[in-house]
């Protein structure tokens, strides 16, 4: 099979992706995804606040995800559902096995990966004790609740304070469990603020920072755990330790992008973010191979992810191999990281997305190139789990773009 654009994942990105390269004259676009059903994560996202930057309106996971899914047919999109894509070569033919077609192989004049991310585990944590039942990703438990009609349990501890686990922390107390707290090892949230509000804070759900779970109890049912506070080296304080009974232990401990098809191609990776380095077209290091949504870095939100991957399905639609005109972006003080890691001169003004390192309030968003200020903006309140971004003028773009996150602007 040949393809215009193959497009990996029929998730959020993957949908956007593909609509948009339809839009801009791709004539075959086949999407690939080893799920039964389109939507990726959003079919069991029940809640609503999705689409408010997009449609203007909040939506719940399943509604966003049938208005780009219609989209999506209406446009002609090819759909090769429970197909697992096994490979990629150098030369972007595509191997996949399904159901349906076997083993087969797609030729692709340009590939965007949108296989989205997946949750760190209870093993990669390392908890002492043992491996009784009731403990969990918070995503497991959400697709248990929401989608196959089971609780995982009725006293429950929270580790991470991730939007996936706020977001359950009041999904189980409205389905009659008992949240007694949700636990976060940084001194700050990992999630939205609008969360901790609607989430916790509107049920009385106590959020713990500077504290982690340092043992499990329990052998064949979780019977407890003990938690404790962290120092500033987030090493646990053992005078503070207490014991909290529960019998449902759910993780919110990050959040990893899936990349082992980029890896498989030696395509360059970013350490911080986990996703790909790619230029303000999103394409990655591999001329024809773009990167988008939570496989290139974990978003706050969908409709951002929808905006990254409708630029992505674009360039991809319109890819010709040439050269072009780079310039890097730099994370400077305060900031973790940035993305795009390059920008393409081609007189189109950029978005930068980014992370603050710490809590800051009142303080400036500023982007520099060669020490003139290019972009700004006065934030009320900068937190390393809400992601900021700043508009930049394509022709300010004379050197490498630094951003930074500072007190004063000057």
């Amino acid at each position: 099979m040949k393809a215009d654009v193959a497009v990996i994942g029929a998730g959020p990105a993957g949908l956007a992706a593909a609509i948009a390269a339809k839009e801009n004259g791709a004539k075959r676009v086949v999407v690939l995804d080893r799920e039964a059903y389109k939507g990726g994560i959003l079919p069991q996202c029940i809640h609503n606040g999705f689409g408010l930057h997009i449609f203007g309106e909040e939506l719940t996971g399943p509604e966003y995800a049938a208005r780009y899914i219609d989209m999506a047919d209406n446009a002609g999109v090819t759909f090769m559902m429970e197909t697992m894509v096994l490979s990629i070569d150098e030369h972007k033919v595509i191997t996949a096995v399904g159901k349906d077609v076997g083993i087969t192989t797609i030729e692709a004049k340009a590939i965007v990966l949108a296989m989205g991310c997946r949750e760190r585990s209870s093993g990669a944590l390392m908890l002492p004790g043992d491996r009784p039942a009731g403990v969990m990703s918070a995503g497991t438990a959400q697709r248990f609740v929401n989608m196959e009609g089971y609780m995982p349990g009725k006293d429950v501890v929270i580790l991470g304070s991730g939007d996936i686990g706020l977001i359950m922390a009041r999904r189980m107390t409205l389905e009659g469990a008992n949240v007694k707290m949700v636990l976060e090892l940084m001194p700050y949230s990992g999630g939205l603020t609008r969360n901790i509000v609607q989430c916790l804070d509107d049920f009385d759900i106590p959020l713990k920072l500077s504290h982690t779970v340092v043992k499990m109890h329990g052998k064949q049912r979780l019977t407890g755990v003990t938690i404790a506070k962290v120092d500033e080296n987030l090493n646990p304080i053992e005078s503070t330790s207490e014991f909290v009974s529960c019998d449902t232990l759910l993780l919110s401990v990050g959040l990893i992008p899936e990349n082992e098809l980029a890896m498989g191609l030696n395509i360059q990776m970013d350490s911080v973010t986990g996703g790909a380095v790619v230029d303000s077209d999103m394409q990655t290091s591999m001329d024809g191979v773009f990167a988008c949504g939570n496989a290139l870095q974990v978003h706050d939100l969908v409709d951002f992810v929808t905006e990254e991957a409708s630029r992505a399905g674009k360039a991809a639609a319109q890819y010709k191999k040439i050269a072009k005109l780079f310039v890097n972006t730099i994370a400077g003080s305060g900031v973790r990281y940035v993305v795009p890691q390059k920008l393409v001169r081609d007189g189109i003004d950029k978005t930068l997305f980014f992370r603050a390192t710490k809590v800051t309030r009142g303080w400036y968003t500023i982007a520099r190139c060669r020490g003139k200020i290019i972009a700004s903006r006065k934030r009320v309140m900068c937190a390393p789990g809400e992601m900021e971004n700043l508009v930049i003028k394509d022709a300010d773009i004379s050197g490498g773009v630094t951003v930074t996150i500072e007190e004063t602007k000057t």
